[in-house]
């Protein structure tokens, strides 16, 4: 009806139109044409040598023999000869046409050579070169082996605690804590490889105190050597009883480090020390603590949780990545470890041995290590990082260049076995540089681990245990010296023969230390040590005590100047700074070496008076006087 109604008004070629428009009107709609698309410019290519780059950057290659652009572009026509493939593409094209952006919805034609890459729009970063490998620190002594688990023995069937000596305890601990009118819940226990753990849940309105006060009653109904009470044991909600067992277990040092948690471990210096009470192996890393104090009385296995720590370092790291301080005035203990010097050691430069024992040159090593310190922190702040471990990851990305004084840098681990001795015959000398050691060498990856035998405050001062907040306790003989050492009391009620409690700023936990013989350690020491390794042990800073300041008055004898009296007065000229900071960072020296050396400068007439806290004047001002005055002092001591 309405076709003949359109029919009588427009005609037959006047509905057909309508229609029409309407068909294409639809279409529009439904497929979304647009001008733009129907406008779309398509460029022909019908000349060899010509790469069609679209929006999604594919190229597509026309082998044709000429070129024709999109009509409107006039380019001039480029003729070049092939290159070879060694030779290197040169820019000189883009002189003669720059092409616009590239877009989506345009193709861009680009003219080049035959067998020319397309323009790189991003160059790579010039402190990462594309083709270098990532340094490897271990490539310096690639066939190192690492030690295998067969070189040291098993114990594992040393001792066991029977069901039915658990039940008596059980038996014994309900009973005496009734006939105090104490009323328990409920009774659990947990065998460890030293002490079994018995967890009792008092009833309603039972005071904690009451229990803890029974620690001495409960050990005499067991007949046990020594109980502690944990009351309550941290996020538990029950009191803890420690009863040692009639056997104890021997925790080796083989099962320790054969264990997941131990072969598995991230950490970057993993002590494997030994067991929990629930026989879980006890693995902390060392860069966390950042130090840590061992302390304990004699024989109670302080020497051997020591040897604990260094065999756990020996079996994770290679010799590019940890190097030891041993220092051990007692000569008994860390000799053993003299074997693998070459490979694990450091020391002074012309030292015969790697294993400190003089009072004398222990001095000269702290203040060595503060040396190193010092450099490493200006070397953290020339490459803008934070610690050893960021420092690290960029040399090994090469984005640190060896040639502007970067180096990778291995952890140094300072290990002192007896540091009561050395505070009574050195005090002072010693502590300085070790306050200064633990409060900044944390970042630049040197950790100290001090052990001591004499836990009383004058050997353990307040500044010590402020700086070394991981701290072990072996047995001690009263409750004064554990809390001098872990802040509470429990180390006087261990059991001795490594067991020991480990503190790091919280409850402290209990743990059996692992056990690892002196043939053990021959064994591996000798396997490291037979291996290929540096030429000599790592060599710390140069470092001279005070006694070479002369003959003890304010007198400069310029006889006797320094060795380094020469380069250090050409440092201060080419710097016209006077200042003894200069000659200490710059020549890696110690403050009392580097004041001397400015003492004698003066003497010489190359730098001015002291003037407090200002740098001294440089009296020389250019390079040929100088070398005149150090001329005419050669031949005045001659």
């Amino acid at each position: 009806m309405a076709a003949s109604y359109l029919n009588g008004i427009l005609g037959k070629v006047g509905t057909g139109a309508v229609l029409l428009v309407l068909t294409i009107a639809y279409l529009i709609f439904a497929l979304h044409v647009s001008p733009q698309a129907i406008r779309k410019p398509i460029a022909s290519v019908t000349k060899a040598g010509v790469s069609v780059l679209t929006g999604e950057g594919r190229k597509k290659d026309v082998v044709t023999d000429d070129v024709t652009v999109a009509p409107g572009e006039n380019y001039p026509t480029v003729e070049e000869e092939p290159l070879r493939a060694d030779e290197e593409e040169t820019d000189d094209v883009d002189d003669f046409y720059k092409p616009p952006a590239a877009t989506d919805e345009r193709p861009i034609v680009n003219v080049i050579g035959r067998d020319r890459k397309p323009p790189v729009d991003e160059l790579p970063d010039e402190e990462t070169p594309s083709d270098m490998p990532p340094y490897d620190p271990r490539l310096s002594l690639p066939r190192y082996k690492f030690p295998t688990l067969a070189l040291l023995r098993d114990y594992r069937n040393a001792g066991t605690t029977t069901n039915d000596e658990v039940n008596a305890n059980k038996e014994i601990i309900l009973k005496t804590l009734a006939d105090h009118k104490i009323t328990i819940k409920q009774i659990s226990a947990t065998v460890g490889p030293t002490v079994t753990l018995y967890e009792v849940v008092p009833d309603r309105g039972v005071k904690i105190h009451r229990i803890k006060s029974l620690d001495n009653d409960i050990a005499l109904s067991l007949s046990a050597l020594g109980i502690r009470i944990i009351a309550p044991i941290p996020g538990r909600g029950t009191v803890g009883i420690e009863v040692p067992n009639k056997k104890a277990e021997i925790v080796s040092m083989k099962g320790l480090l054969s264990s997941r948690e131990f072969t598995d471990s991230k950490q970057e210096l993993p002590l494997a020390l030994g067991r929990t009470i629930t026989n879980d192996p006890f693995i902390i890393d060392l860069t966390k603590m950042p130090h840590l104090l061992v302390a304990g009385a004699t024989g109670q296995g302080k020497s051997v949780g020591l040897n604990a720590i260094i065999t756990s370092l020996l079996y994770k790291k290679h010799p590019s990545e940890l190097k030891l301080v041993l220092i051990d005035p007692k000569r008994v203990e860390l000799p053993l470890y003299a074997k693998i010097e070459r490979h694990f050691l450091a020391k002074l430069p012309d030292e015969e041995d790697a294993i400190v024992t003089d009072t004398k040159k222990v001095i000269n090593t702290l203040n060595s290590l503060c040396i190193l310190m010092d450099h490493r922190l200006e070397l953290l702040k020339l490459s803008q990082t934070r610690n050893i471990r960021e420092y690290n990851d960029r040399f090994i990305a090469r984005r640190l260049n060896p040639e502007k004084g970067h180096e990778f840098m291995p952890y140094i681990v300072l290990i002192i076995d007896e540091f009561a001795d050395l505070i009574m015959t050195s005090g002072r000398e010693v502590e300085a540089p070790i306050g200064r050691l633990a409060q900044l060498s944390r970042a630049v990856g040197i950790h100290l681990i001090i052990s001591t035998q004499r836990p009383s405050v004058s050997i353990i001062t307040g500044f010590i245990k402020a700086n070394f907040p991981s701290r072990i306790a072996f047995r001690v003989f009263s409750g004064v010296d554990s809390r001098t050492i872990l802040d509470t009391t429990g180390a006087d009620r261990l059991v001795g023969r490594g067991d020991a409690l480990i503190s790091q700023g919280g409850e402290p936990i209990r743990v059996q230390c692992a056990f690892i013989d002196t043939p053990e350690i021959e064994e591996l020491t000798e396997y490291i040590g037979s291996q290929q390794g540096y030429p000599d042990a790592f060599h710390l800073p140069e470092y001279v005590g005070d006694e070479e300041a002369g003959n003890g008055n304010n007198e400069v004898d310029l006889k006797k100047r320094d060795p380094l009296f020469d380069e250090a007065a050409r440092l201060v000229v080419q710097h016209q700074q006077g200042s003894t900071s200069l000659i200490q960072r710059r020549m890696q020296l110690g403050y009392n070496r580097a004041g001397r050396i400015i003492d004698q400068l003066e003497a010489a007439g190359i730098v001015g008076p002291f003037e407090g806290s200002k740098a001294r004047e440089v009296i020389v001002q250019d390079p040929q006087t100088l070398e005149q005055i150090l001329k005419r002092l050669d031949q005045e001591n001659l």
